[in-house]
């Protein structure tokens, strides 16, 4: 479903072609296509009624408008997300949900989504935990400068990340972080090396505010190829990323559009994270490490970010259409979604998430 009719016949293309590479046989999956527009959204809450499951792509602004209609029409729901203080509104509404016996669920992507949910579960493995660090990043393969960086989701969602503020755990205290501030270099196999990474928002989703009984410690950074730090906190400086218009013009909109003019090439992708949980097991002090490398698939076409941000969403509604996820309400993924099949569920998709010891 999308506004446009071309995209959601191109979708449906496109998945009959991937069923067809990948299966090739027996009768081909019934796909249906509607058009909608969130902009106008009468009409919203008849149009989810005969579903179970709504999986929703669409900009977090529309993701409070949608968690209604969804418990008005008693259809479990979940979404990519991707801002922290729309998921509190959709929070807000968890006492709704319950009494209409469905589950919804923000904020199930990438991150925030499949990394906080591998934080969780390692939390579950361990005895204790003092500090967990999460480091996610989408990059270019072939990175060209001088940003080494091309966009592998909407611009919206980068900008976002860049000007509000991160949530973290500072010695069991939730605070506020400044987003792009803090930075650290992180070392990934070679062809990647010494990279950078540094505070953004929303990556952590509700993390800190359900483990902070927990753990002392936790933030979440962004990965990027050196030298991207320093670009955007410069733009952030001189008041390019503001949205307090100057001359009739909003230096947002505007740095938006020249991103996407900028950013936007045929060049693959590649998605790194890194999760480490240190606390302890058995008594004495250990490190969970959990890693990924993802790449462009080139066999469905799928980039390494759609890869990680829609299997790990799709797992999920699954489990939501199966009835593996018992919780009702509006709940963050950690708290309702059984977190050992989740990650079994992504890794049957082809995503390489390794774990080791230290």
């Amino acid at each position: 479903m999308d506004r446009d009719a071309s995209v959601t016949e191109h979708a449906a293309s496109e998945l009959l072609r991937l069923w067809e590479r990948t299966r090739g046989d027996g009768k081909p999956p019934a796909i249906e296509t509607k058009t909608f527009d969130l902009d106008s959204p009468s009409g919203l809450v008849s149009l989810l009624e005969p579903w179970d499951v709504v999986l929703s792509c669409a900009d977090y602004r529309f993701n409070v408008e949608i968690t209604r209609a969804a418990i008005e029409a008693r259809t479990h729901a979940c979404d990519l997300g991707g801002n922290l203080f729309v998921v509190e509104k959709q929070l807000a509404m968890h006492a709704d949900a319950e009494r209409a016996r469905v589950t919804i669920i923000p904020d199930c992507g990438l991150a925030p989504g499949m990394a906080c949910l591998l934080a969780a579960w390692g939390t579950e493995r361990l005895e204790a935990v003092d500090t967990i660090k999460i480091r996610v990043g989408g990059l270019p393969a072939h990175p060209k400068p001088p940003l080494n960086y091309k966009l592998v989701s909407a611009v919206r969602g980068l900008t976002n990340a860049y000007v509000e503020p991160a949530e973290a755990l500072r010695d069991g205290r939730i605070v506020r972080l400044r987003s792009l501030t803090e930075p650290e270099t992180i070392e990934f196999p070679y062809p990647f090396g010494t990279l950078e990474a540094f505070n953004t928002s929303g990556g952590a989703s509700t993390l800190p505010r359900t483990l902070k009984d927990r753990v002392r410690n936790l933030d979440y950074k962004t990965i990027r190829y050196p030298g991207h730090l320093a670009a955007f906190s410069g733009m952030a400086a001189l008041g390019l990323l503001s949205e307090t218009s100057l001359g009739g013009v909003v230096p947002r909109q505007l740095i938006e559009a020249l991103l996407e003019r900028a950013l936007t090439d045929d060049d693959t992708d590649v998605v790194l994270a890194r999760i480490l949980l240190d606390g302890k097991k058995n008594g004495k002090k250990t490190r969970l490490v959990f890693e990924l490398v993802d790449r462009h698939d080139a066999r469905t076409g799928h980039s390494a970010m759609a890869r990680t941000t829609a299997y790990p969403t799709a797992a999920i509604a699954y489990m939501l259409g199966a009835g593996a996820i018992e919780r009702k309400g509006v709940l963050p993924g950690e708290l309702a979604v059984p977190l050992g099949a989740f990650v079994q569920a992504v890794r049957a998709r082809g995503i390489d998430v390794t774990e080791r010891w230290e």
